[in-house]
């Protein structure tokens, strides 16, 4: 499965919620809307089970499943990729482990130069943020718009934006150079069918 090249990619939610409401979590977002799911989760003692439900709604709706964090998890259940942070491995590593089709993408944070190393190194997209204060990641260092600029003359891949981002404001970002918008709570704290429908809408 390829990723996509626009769209709403949603993050899960998993804190003070138990498995069954993440699944349906999910699948209201992919009802939504999301063309792709990232299992974030930071609390689960049960995250076989629930990376494997995940990845059957995701089939449903041909939508890519990647983890976080995870490479290894990623290839016990089969998802389609893994999502690495600053402290999460390497490219070559997730790469070894998951094969050359798997999706892979990295956490480039306000910094072009690692965008285009990563570039260089084959990843699948890379992710740039946070832009707005979020309360998923309330200590992460702010990115700025103009890296959104500057990326949409140096990188060919599928550039994220991640941070709390609203449907209010989501739109600056996709003009300045976004091509996906990647989202937690503005998802997941509310309606989550609802909240995806009103991100996708930015993309029309």
């Amino acid at each position: 499965m390829r990723f996509p090249t626009k769209g709403l990619y949603a993050i899960t939610q998993t804190e003070g919620k138990n498995s069954e409401r993440i699944i349906q979590d999910v699948s209201s977002a992919l009802k939504g809307g999301a063309c792709v799911i990232q299992y974030r989760d930071k609390t689960s003692n049960d995250k076989v089970y629930l990376a494997k439900q995940l990845l059957l709604i995701c089939k449903r709706y041909n939508v890519p499943l990647l983890i976080n964090d995870d490479a290894v998890l990623a290839k016990e259940v089969g998802a389609h990729g893994v999502h690495i942070g600053k402290h999460d491995g390497n490219i070559s590593t997730a790469r070894k482990i998951l094969g050359p089709k798997a999706i892979i993408g990295l956490s480039c944070y306000d910094d072009i130069n690692i965008a285009q190393q990563a570039q260089a190194d084959g990843v699948d997209y890379i992710a740039f943020g946070r832009f707005f204060p979020s309360s998923s990641k309330p200590l992460a260092l702010p990115a700025h718009i103009e890296t959104l600029r500057l990326a949409k003359t140096q990188i060919k891949l599928p550039v994220v934006a991640i941070g709390g981002i609203l449907p209010e404001n989501g739109g600056d970002l996709l003009n300045a150079g976004a091509d996906l918008l990647a989202v937690i709570g503005g998802v997941f704290e509310h309606d989550p069918e609802q909240s995806a429908s009103a991100y996708v809408k930015l993309f029309d």
